[in-house]
């Protein structure tokens, strides 16, 4: 059986410095986790076809596939992954559209609070 203290995170964000501080904030609380990063829907979707993650978070607005669709088509592929919509688009829509796919939504800006509130999904 896997250790449970230790988790692979997929963090799905086109913005490089979102992607490196999500990393370093998330290693700073578990530093036994491992984190790869996807910068698009599509990298993220190609690496869960090839390896197996406990936890996502992905950010909406991206160019191509937009983060809800590709949260969705993550769950098809690894259904029992944990993914926390992590995104500067706090939109209604949006947030409605979280919920259908039954997903959790977080707001940016990424900081050690919402890292904090996603950290709070992955273990939940």
């Amino acid at each position: 059986m896997a250790d449970p203290t230790t988790k692979s995170v997929l963090v799905v964000d086109d913005s490089r410095v979102s992607r490196m501080l999500i990393k370093s904030l998330l290693l700073a609380r578990c530093p036994q986790w491992t984190i790869t990063e996807a910068s698009s829907g599509d990298e993220a979707l190609a690496l869960a076809k090839a390896q197996s993650f406990d936890c996502c978070t992905m950010d909406i607005n991206m160019p191509g596939l937009q983060g809800t669709e590709t949260a969705e088509q993550l769950l098809k592929i690894q259904p029992v992954l944990r993914i926390v919509l992590f995104s500067a688009n706090i939109q209604e829509t949006q947030q409605a559209r979280a919920a259908q796919i039954g997903v959790p939504f977080v707001a940016k800006p990424v900081t050690e609070k919402s890292v904090a509130l996603v950290l709070a999904h992955f273990q939940g």
